[in-house]
């Protein structure tokens, strides 16, 4: 690590770790998740489906993570890997966590911390298994993680200089967390009534003209993003919170999938599980790190559990009340908090380098102690903590979207079931590639294959030519879905009217069509799935 420029140094190293882990995971051996590769193929909609145009993007999904990979999408055409295999996923989510590393240094380095802490407090976070995942699979972690960390770093930082640069910055990420992930909406309101409170008790008499301006500038980013995406969903789709009230939405997956929440004290206790595999260490050091932060007087050790506590607290409270599921993911927030408590055992020291440090900065005296002996066990065992989150990344009770990468490293005779099933799990997306390649096989024009994204946004993912499908994003789809014949369709892909296939919307147009072609279509070809959970797909071929 170069001294004059240790960040480009960590987010080149770590954005090419992740991007290489990425491709060997995506290309190498065909893991793909499913959310990572549907945004994929949002943002392969925005420019080359046979209707491109921005609004195809979608609005179930927070729009920053697939809007970020449009760069990359936009190469597709000479790299088709990168929608094929979702490698534009993957190269936005190594950009990203690569940046979460650099404000991890960021925050040791304003804290005044010695340069090995800096140095093992972002190793620490940077190879966390449960980073390099995320930081390699395209999923919208890596990007929630940057705009919260960046959040963090700036909260920390105007509690003692009371720059309103700061507050910006805190404002924006925060703003910009909301455009990766809905659950942001509670984490702004809680740090804009922090810096509120913090800036008018801090004058006699309270200064609440004070603290109401610095509140809106912190919520205001966030604010304003609620009111712009929200109004641009109402205004195209007529619904301004597809993500909670349509049919692909967060509450008709789950009642389509038949989700059975368990009891609040058996779901408060999974939720506690999982924050220990991620984070073993966290409760034997946020106790510590609070009677440390008590002794000093240290205002700057409440930032990071205040915004990523709120996160967790979201999490668990919504697992518990039934209204998402158990992923392990959700609770990733548990990491960079443990990260940087561990930093500031270390008492701060010295002034982090501000344009304008306001009437109200304080000087950091680093009273308390300084023994590198805590510093060292406490990253030792955060570290010693990384075997267990291993071990719990192999359990599919508590892991069940990762636990399938145990597959790779099994022998290629194991037979068990629990392999077996993450084999299944490993091949999702296979089929549908097969799917494509077949109908590419046929030289179809344009327009050609009608289908619904719900399971088919693999297909098109996969395909060269994905103006070929007439899909839901298209403007003309309901008048193509109405008279395929009449508008050029020549086959329609059709899935299960089960499960999710319920929301489908060539199901709801023809509930039959997937049994018996609905009078419009005559069975071409049935393609048994190969991955886990995912339909057997049936093409028919148009008619009448």
């Amino acid at each position: 690590m170069t001294a004059r420029h240790p960040r480009r140094t960590i987010f080149w190293t770590t954005f090419a770790g992740y991007a290489l882990v990425g491709v060997v995971l995506s290309v190498g051996h065909g893991i793909l998740m499913g959310d990572a590769l549907s945004r994929v193929q949002a943002a392969q909609s925005v420019l080359f489906s046979r209707d491109p145009h921005v609004a195809a993007i979608g609005f179930v999904f927070s729009p920053l993570t697939a809007i970020a990979e449009l760069p990359a999408v936009a190469l597709s055409p000479w790299i088709p890997a990168l929608t094929r295999y979702g490698v534009a996923g993957v190269l936005m989510s190594a950009l990203f966590m690569g940046g979460a590393a650099v404000q991890i240094w960021g925050i040791a380095g304003d804290r005044g911390v010695p340069r090995w802490l800096c140095v093992a407090a972002t190793a620490l976070f940077a190879l966390h298994p449960m980073i390099v995942i995320y930081g390699a699979n395209g999923m919208s972690e890596a990007p929630f993680l940057f705009c919260v960390c960046w959040a963090v770093r700036r909260g920390i930082r105007w509690t003692h200089t009371d720059d309103v640069h700061d507050l910006v910055a805190l404002g924006s990420a925060l703003g910009l967390a909301y455009l990766v992930r809905y659950d942001a909406a509670l984490v702004i309101f809680v740090a804009a009534v922090f810096v509120a409170l913090r800036s008018a008790v801090r004058t006699r008499p309270f200064d609440w003209y004070r603290g109401g301006v610095d509140l809106t500038i912190v919520a205001l980013p966030g604010a304003l993003a609620f009111v712009v995406w929200a109004a641009a969903g109402w205004l195209l789709t007529g619904d301004a919170f597809a993500q909670f009230s349509s049919s692909y939405g967060n509450s008709a997956i789950l009642e389509q999938s038949q989700y059975v929440a368990q009891s609040i004290p058996a779901s408060l206790a999974f939720s506690a599980v999982e924050v220990l595999v991620l984070a073993p260490a966290l409760p034997l050091l946020a106790p510590l790190a609070t009677v440390l932060a008590v002794q000093r007087r240290d205002l700057e050790v409440v930032v990071a559990p205040l915004i990523l506590g709120t996160v967790l607290a979201f999490q668990t409270l919504s697992y518990a009340r039934g209204l998402t599921f158990g992923f392990l993911r959700f609770y990733i927030c548990a990491i960079p908090l443990l990260v940087i408590l561990v930093i500031q055992l270390y008492p701060a020291r010295g002034q982090a380098v501000s344009p304008r440090p306001g009437r109200f900065a304080n000087t950091r005296l680093g009273s308390g102690p300084q023994s590198p002996l805590a510093g060292v066990a406490a990253a030792a065992v955060v570290l010693l903590g990384f075997p267990i989150t291993v071990v719990g990344l192999a359990v599919p009770s508590l892991s069940v979207q990762q636990y399938s990468l145990a597959a790779l490293f099994a022998d290629d005779d194991d037979t068990s079931q629990r392999i077996a099933d993450a084999r299944r799990i490993n091949a999702s997306f296979s089929t549908e590639r097969r799917l494509n390649d077949y109908l590419d096989q046929l030289d179809l024009p344009r327009g050609s294959v009608l289908m619904d994204t719900v399971y088919g946004f693999a297909v098109a993912a996969a395909s060269a030519d994905p103006d070929r499908y007439v899909v839901p994003s298209d403007q003309d789809f309901v008048t193509i879905l109405d008279d395929p014949a009449a508008n050029g369709v020549k086959y329609i892909l059709a899935v299960p009217n089960t499960d999710r296939g319920t929301s489908d919307a060539v199901n709801l147009r023809y509930p039959t069509i997937y049994d018996n072609g609905s009078d419009v279509a005559a069975l071409e070809l049935e393609i048994p799935n190969d991955g886990a959970d995912l339909p057997t797909w049936r093409l028919y071929r148009v008619t009448t």
